[in-house]
């Protein structure tokens, strides 16, 4: 948890830098509510011989373009699976919410980590400032089982 707080603040402190290299666009133009999103997913993550399991995560975005939002995704998994995953994403935006998600991440899984790989798609429905996002997500795990997240994601863009 204490990566994930130092994630977020070191993408909070780089925002500025961002924000001007954004000026050239007019305000707003990828983005009415501001450059940051923030998520709530739930899920189930289904993993070969260890069933389907409830998985809770949180997402951050920044979104740095109209293409290109950098970010950090935690996700629980819990039932027989128990583990947490901390990944570091670029979200690649395509037109009308269609959106594709790929990063390298950790996962931490009966007292030892494991290096995943995500790749992922989901369609953002915004409403105002708030998103709601299906979402269908790989997970490669270097020499263990790969996993399959799929659910629904609530957001708020500011």
């Amino acid at each position: 948890m204490r990566y994930l707080v130092q994630l977020l603040i070191s993408f909070l402190l780089v925002s500025p830098v961002f924000a001007d290299q954004g000026e050239s666009h007019s305000e707003g133009e990828y983005s009415a509510h501001g450059p940051h999103h923030i998520s709530v997913l739930f899920a189930d993550t289904h993993a070969s011989g260890e069933g389907d399991n409830f998985t809770l995560g949180l997402d951050y975005e920044y979104r740095v373009n109209e293409l290109l939002g950098l970010g950090a995704v935690i996700e629980r998994a819990y039932g027989e699976l128990d583990s947490t995953t901390l990944l570091a994403v670029a979200d690649i935006h395509f037109d009308n919410g269609f959106i594709m998600q790929v990063g390298p991440g950790i996962e931490r899984k009966d007292h030892e980590n494991v290096f995943v790989s995500r790749v992922g798609v989901l369609y953002e429905f915004e409403m105002d400032a708030f998103t709601l996002s299906p979402q269908l997500h790989w997970d490669y795990h270097d020499g263990e089982k790969n996993t399959i997240v799929a659910g629904v994601a609530l957001g708020f863009a500011f």
